[in-house]
């Protein structure tokens, strides 16, 4: 049976399909409609996107687009680890500007969800790390936009690195969250 968990930030969830091995191998179910709507988390996926980030402490995001091309996210390690990080952006909801971070890897075998409204990033904690993530819009470049990662009033705890992290130009030069441009509402569940 698959495992749901909320996270401090109850909105993203992290998902634990079971695994079944014997002598030849596994099998999973590792994404099941009716599992996930049971949960409450009922999307309409359009496109899955897989990336493969060869050093540690690659750094992607934090990412988001906007509207009509905001997307949530179901992401998921094939190879490696990482450290994900969810940031919600959404004015008015009571835990706007705040994160949540969960490690993400192909032996742990999670996933995690992130809803519209959140901005996303990772960091990679082993070599080679290979990501496939289901999105719920297609990516629009005039929708994309970015916080930056290190933002100090945001305050996310990254792995310690020895090195330098290694960033795409964008990510370096990303705004801050004080800068960023809010386009979300938040709508209370209750």
């Amino acid at each position: 049976m698959t495992v749901f968990r909320r996270l401090e930030i109850p909105d993203v969830v992290e998902i634990s399909p079971p695994r079944f091995g014997d002598d030849r191998g596994f099998f999973s179910e590792v994404w099941k409609r009716s599992a996930l709507e049971a949960e409450g988390i009922d999307i309409e996926w359009v496109q899955d996107n897989q990336s493969m980030s060869a050093e540690v402490g690659t750094v992607r995001g934090l990412h988001y687009q906007t509207p009509p091309y905001a997307q949530a996210k179901l992401v998921r390690v094939l190879h490696g680890s990482l450290y994900d990080v969810a940031v919600d952006i959404r004015p008015g909801s009571p835990t706007y500007g705040q994160w949540v971070g969960i490690e993400l890897s192909a032996e742990k075998w999670n996933q995690l969800f992130i809803p519209v409204g959140f901005a996303h990033g990772f960091m990679t904690t082993a070599p080679d790390t290979e990501v496939i993530y289901k999105v719920s819009a297609p990516w629009s470049a005039e929708h994309e936009r970015a916080i930056l990662w290190s933002d100090p009033d945001l305050g996310i705890d990254w792995p310690a690195l020895r090195e330098a992290p290694i960033l795409s130009g964008k990510d370096k030069d990303a705004p801050s969250f004080a800068e960023h441009q809010p386009v979300f509402e938040f709508r209370s569940n209750s």
